[in-house]
């Protein structure tokens, strides 16, 4: 039997009806996974039955504006609650029973066109023998850069619901929405290793007054006919009126924005097949809209984020392991909280003994984000190269082949973008001494750095922490073989100051790691 309270809460009287649609973009390529078993990749692509379209459910558009939402007003990691942004706009909770339905309506989302299809393979290393380990190669169906979805959203406001309760949702959507416009929410899968980056580039919204008759019959007929004109605009705040306030944010992240100069070549080996007369190993590229005309794609040349966080892992892994060799669980713990981890399945199997313990988590989602970049003005080269007899010192039978990496020149940019949520300081010393090998060539990115490729030089960067309470903003930049630092957010500093302050990261990295300082 329904409780009196859950019957009446069963009848929703709709006064208004606020419509938006957009187009999102996607900006990198992006894994929207079936998980069909019988696919020849490990992970097929999500397709519509009738079109073979792409499809984007409504369920994956929900989660994403709902976890952003959480994100935004409580901060990484932490717990919805009732009656906050998240629940007010999605609903309640599944461990809420008495939780609220959702005023807001997201339908599925098909792609515009047949998309362009990449494929990408993925591999885990071996960190003492820096090889693959056996059995986790896998595959996977990307939608390439550049595939339209047109969005649809529709948000019931409730005659129960007073001026004040149906603007704070209006408010909401737009904050949710915002995020969309911003770059600042990914969909799919492997989001934090550069996947699934989009924005919406317009925006159109009607508003319907349910209790005038003509706004009633016009929502009536929307599907068919439009009959009310609607709003257009670039920004979701102007188009429902309202004005958000970037104060509330409570997300604490430390953002790495580096330029570099590509010295030699760069080769990062790419998972497609090569046909005809292609060589045997291509430097990896993806699909890009064409900046003279977005409606064509072309090939780019890029750095992915799944190589450069592996490079990135690996060094740190060393770095902390020199800094403290008497207990390699601790140095470990550290590189996992920050990179993520997945334990093994037999080391994760106790003994009885040990089942009262606390289990530790099997599995831990990187807190650092890698992005993927394009790396523009950059030369493709096939060089050709033989396998050596060790024992004559001849030419190797069968092992000629032939590699195309890419080669920088005066113009030839490679950027690297990096962002750390809910950091330490100890963690920002961890990413200022990875920086510092980036920059002075130590540390190779891509495959083959035992033959010299992958080197890089530093040019800028900008090491920015949009703290809630104490925003910072460093930058620093090479002239003439020197480094000059300086405090963008207070110009007021002296260059000795702001070392000062980097070397406080280092020097918490060091004190963490039981070193005097």
């Amino acid at each position: 039997m329904m409780t009196q309270e859950r019957l009446k809460r069963c009848h929703r009287p709709i006064a208004k009806r606020i419509i938006v649609r957009g187009t999102l973009i996607l900006d990198t390529p992006t894994c929207l996974g079936s998980g069909d078993a019988e696919s020849p990749t490990d992970i097929a692509l999500l397709r519509d039955s009738v079109s073979d379209c792409a499809l984007l459910t409504g369920a994956s558009i929900a989660g994403a504006l709902r976890n952003y939402l959480r994100e935004y007003q409580h901060g990484y990691g932490v717990e919805e609650q009732k009656g906050d942004r998240a629940t007010t706009l999605f609903g309640g909770t599944r461990r809420d029973p008495d939780g609220e339905q959702s005023p807001l309506i997201i339908n599925d989302a098909i792609s515009s066109t047949i998309p362009t299809v990449e494929l990408r393979d993925g591999v885990e290393i071996e960190p003492i023998t820096g090889t693959a380990k056996p059995g986790h190669k896998y595959d996977l169906e990307l939608l390439a850069a550049g595939t339209e979805f047109p969005l649809y959203f529709e948000l019931l406001l409730e005659k129960t619901k007073n001026q004040t309760e149906q603007q704070a949702l209006i408010n909401h959507l737009a904050l949710a929405l915002r995020g969309l416009e911003q770059h600042e929410i990914g969909i799919g899968m492997k989001k934090r290793r550069g996947f699934g980056r989009c924005h919406v580039k317009e925006w159109q919204v009607w508003n319907f007054n349910l209790e005038d008759p003509g706004d009633r019959t016009a929502w009536l007929l929307f599907d068919r006919e439009c009959i009310k004109t609607p709003v257009i605009t670039a920004k979701i705040a102007d188009a429902l009126s309202v004005v958000l306030n970037d104060r509330e944010d409570k997300r604490d992240r430390f953002l790495l924005h580096a330029k570099f100069k590509l010295v030699g070549s760069l080769l990062i080996r790419s998972g497609q097949n090569s046909t005809g007369r292609a060589p045997d190993v291509v430097h990896l590229k993806s699909h890009r809209p064409n900046e003279s005309n977005p409606n064509e794609s072309e090939s780019q040349s890029v750095l992915s984020g799944t190589s450069l966080a592996g490079v990135l892992r690996h060094r740190a892994e060393r770095i902390v392991n020199t800094l403290h060799e008497i207990n390699p669980q601790i140095t470990q713990e550290i590189v996992n909280e920050i990179f993520g981890f997945v334990s093994d399945n037999k080391a994760s199997k106790q003994s009885k003994a040990n089942e009262v313990k606390k289990k530790k988590p099997e599995a831990k989602a990187s807190r650092l984000v890698v992005h993927e970049k394009v790396i523009k003005d950059a030369t493709d080269l096939v060089q050709n190269r033989i396998a050596i007899d060790r024992f004559t010192g001849g030419a190797y039978h069968g092992a000629l082949f032939d590699e195309q990496p890419i080669f920088g020149g005066d113009e030839t940019r490679v950027c690297i973008e990096l962002e750390l949520r809910n950091p330490n300081e100890y963690e920002i010393g961890l990413l200022l001494l990875l920086l510092k090998d980036l920059w002075t060539s130590d540390l190779p990115v891509g495959g083959e750095s035992s033959i010299g490729r992958g080197r890089l030089k530093g040019i800028k960067a900008d090491l920015i922490r949009p703290h809630p309470q104490n925003p910072k903003q460093w930058q620093i930049t090479e002239s003439k073989g020197n480094l000059q630092i300086e405090d963008i957010s207070d110009s007021s500093k002296s260059e000795t100051l702001v070392k000062y302050e980097l070397e406080q990261f280092v020097k918490a990295l060091l004190k963490e790691l039981g070193k005097e300082v």
